[in-house]
């Protein structure tokens, strides 16, 4: 299997378009990516869902739209969104263009196969098989009505294998597949000839599992088939599901590592929601920003921008590009929290990690509704000699002797690293 050696990075379509973004949104995101953010190591531009329905126009789904296929049942851009895959050329140009600006291309996937193809009773490719002997019509996702889930045999297996060597063969880098993450046991036979599939089709993709939350049990699973899962269901730029986060995070933070990674969701950040109205922006505050963005980079979650990062302003540019908190998200191993209490009526969290250049990661979160001044005892962090530390947002350093004492605002954070 593939296994990236850093959390991957990158933008995904859904945040500000929902199923309804086009070719030159795409192209106009994977410039600002390339101009702005590749030399901090963002990477992946990711098609979201829907991108064969050719009258997508929001985050809403049309209950059995007309979907773009191809005679055997594998579904191809609509060309009036994506017009440079007119001619049978798919996602090809669109991932060539993605790859000139030294970036790699993503899309989005339905676990199984089309319901419009076993109603045609399309062919397998290289195959005696059909759709109808491919799909399973009693499994069906419950929230978008496009799908059959597959049957875990030859005609199953081959479905897979038809459409992973498409993907190849149009340059395909990532594969966000949905309804599967938090569908198991029962669709735990999919998942696995899925992964097959991928590891089997020539071409080194990362595996992304939708939606959550994931099943905590499962873990071993999820590391030997995909790269990362999601432990959440849909995250939007409200406080309360940041703050759930921390419970989410102290769960899944052992299970980072080794080319697969936990996946917090997408980071809500500057324009989102742009399908609806144009000057919609995050409402998270801009320390809440800083408080996802810390967690995310401690427990080494991928980052995957939900915003058009062509609106971004100069805090949302800043936040995406700090050098140091995108090296602990990159250098962070073993995270874990340390410790969750009030302390002087406010409610304060802190994490540690190693970081793999040397020295310690300390986050402190003020997860209360007041600003807070706080000294966390070096002792509780198991260091018992004074140290010198360098607050990675501000950069300002200092020696500590036997404690940390910082002011954070409510919702905020600060992260050091120790040496």
């Amino acid at each position: 299997m593939f296994k990236p050696q850093i959390a991957p990075m990158g933008w995904n379509s859904w945040d500000c378009y929902g199923a309804a973004v086009t070719e030159e949104i795409v192209r106009k995101n994977a410039d600002y990516m390339a101009e702005n953010l590749k030399e901090f190591g963002w990477e992946y531009v990711v098609v979201d869902i829907q991108w064969y329905q050719p009258t997508a126009l929001t985050h809403e789904y049309e209950p059995f739209a007309d979907l773009n296929m191809d005679e055997y049942g594998r579904l191809l851009p609509a060309v009036n969104r994506f017009p440079s895959a007119a001619d049978g050329k798919g996602f090809g140009p669109l991932a060539d263009y993605v790859h000139s600006l030294g970036l790699k291309f993503g899309i989005h996937i339905m676990r199984g196969i089309p319901r419009q193809a076993v109603v045609k009773n399309t062919p397998v490719l290289g195959t005696d098989k059909t759709a109808r002997m491919a799909a399973r019509s009693n499994s069906i996702c419950q929230w978008n009505p496009d799908m059959y889930g597959v049957t875990p045999d030859e005609a199953g297996r081959a479905y897979y294998d038809s459409i992973f060597a498409l993907y190849a063969s149009w340059g395909v880098d990532f594969i966000k597949c949905d309804d599967i993450c938090r569908e198991l046991p029962h669709e735990e036979a999919e998942l696995k000839i899925l992964s097959e599939a991928l590891q089997n089709c020539g071409r080194d993709m990362v595996l992304s599992l939708s939606p959550g939350p994931a099943l905590i049990d499962k873990s071993e699973l999820y590391k030997a088939t995909a790269n990362m899962w999601r432990i959440t269901d849909d995250f939007w730029d409200d406080w309360k599901l940041l703050y759930a986060m921390f419970e989410r995070a102290e769960k899944w933070s052992i299970h980072a590592g080794a080319g697969h990674y936990p996946d917090a969701d997408m980071l809500p950040v500057g324009p989102l929601r742009q399908d609806y109205k144009k000057d919609d922006w995050t409402k998270f505050t801009e320390d809440e920003q800083i408080t996802m963005m810390t967690l995310w980079s401690i427990m080494r979650s991928p980052l995957m921008i939900g915003g058009e990062m062509n609106g971004f302003d100069e805090f949302t540019l800043g936040l995406l590009t700090n050098d140091a908190i995108l090296k602990m998200h990159a250098n962070s191993r073993h995270a874990h929290q340390m410790f969750r209490r009030e302390i002087n009526g406010i409610e304060h969290i802190v994490w540690c990690a190693s970081c793999s250049e040397g020295g310690m990661y300390v986050a402190i979160f003020n997860a209360g509704e007041e600003d807070s001044e706080v000294s966390i005892a070096l002792e509780e962090l198991e260091i018992y000699v004074p140290v010198s530390g360098t607050e990675l947002w501000s950069g300002q350093s200092g020696e500590f002797t036997d404690s940390i004492t910082v002011s954070i605002p409510k919702h905020g954070s600060m992260a050091f690293l120790l040496k």
